[in-house]
């Protein structure tokens, strides 16, 4: 006797449109917990994954989403590291029965990092957004790392101007040839002392990074690398501060006068020396104090 019971199989009957295969196909927004081993120790992280193959099949109607949806569950069971990813990404692949040759997943997470204040004992958490983006492109995987760094600049210009003003103003306050040096330390150090002050503004860069092949040991742990980045800025913002903190910062950013043109060039001699970045794109952004609009920098090494 036929059993009428069986569920019916949509995606295995043919399509009626010929030859026009698909780039990528899935589902995005996933909720999948990764296990993320860092510089600072072991990290759980929620992420929203975004996983997809190709349809290389013009006869198949469609993928088998339940299937990837199953092997992005398992990376949460496991550690988040380059050898889970090419594994899942070689099962996703394998898990079409041959309407796909490619698979790509993404990966959007936060990493919270541990940060020392200037000179004091104060310690404080900061939050850096992160896509990770691993390819297999028939047989052949590769990655992209999606990073965001916040940092203070100081305009150079506006630095010079307030100087300016602060020499014209002792000029002012101290007009015979010899100035008492204890009458103007104790005139700079009152709220007379304070002239002007130069503009600064909370700044960004995005960057956008393509690795070579099976180069995860030189970015990886993430907040070793992020740590790189910051130190090539020179003035990275701030968690928890005390005065003396605070007072290191000013002096910092003193010492660190940039346009988001030196920000952009600084980044590009760092990246440039790092053969396992075969290519790479960026966008410095510092938002400025003195407008309502921000100015930006963008380099790109393939054009």
């Amino acid at each position: 006797m036929k059993n009428n019971n069986s569920l019916p199989d949509i995606q295995s009957q043919h399509t009626h449109h010929k030859n026009l295969p698909l780039q990528w196909v899935g589902m995005e927004n996933i909720a999948v917990p990764l296990n993320l081993t860092l510089a600072q120790g072991s990290q759980r992280s929620s992420a929203h994954g975004h996983i997809f193959v190709n349809l290389v099949n013009s006869q198949a109607k469609g993928i088998h989403m339940s299937r990837l949806y199953r092997l992005l569950n398992q990376l949460s069971a496991e550690e988040c590291d380059q050898a889970n990813i090419n594994t899942l990404l070689r099962l996703a692949v394998a898990s079409q029965a041959g309407i796909s040759d490619s698979a790509k997943l993404q990966l959007d997470f936060d990493i919270i990092i541990e940060k020392s204040a200037l000179l004091s004992q104060e310690t404080g958490l900061q939050r850096y957004p992160i896509s990770l983006i691993a390819t297999n492109e028939q047989g052949r995987i590769h990655y992209e790392l999606k990073l965001t760094i916040p940092y203070s600049s100081t305009c150079p210009c506006s630095a010079s101007l307030s100087r300016q003003l602060s020499a014209q103003a002792i000029d002012k306050q101290f007009t015979q040839s010899h100035i008492d040096k204890a009458q103007l330390l104790k005139w700079l150090q009152s709220e007379h002392g304070s002239i002007a002050t130069p503009h600064s503004q909370r700044s960004y860069a995005y960057l956008h990074l393509h690795l070579e092949h099976n180069s995860q040991a030189q970015w990886n742990p993430l907040d070793k690398f992020i740590f790189q980045f910051e130190e090539v800025i020179g003035t990275p913002v701030q968690t928890a501060v005390k005065r003396q903190d605070e007072q290191e910062f000013a002096r910092l950013n003193a010492k660190n006068l940039m346009f988001c043109e030196d920000a952009a060039r600084r980044l590009k001699a760092n990246l440039e020396s790092m053969d396992f970045v075969k290519d790479y794109q960026f966008k410095v952004e510092h938002q400025e104090s003195l407008h309502a609009h921000n100015a930006v920098a963008y380099e790109q090494k393939y054009y």
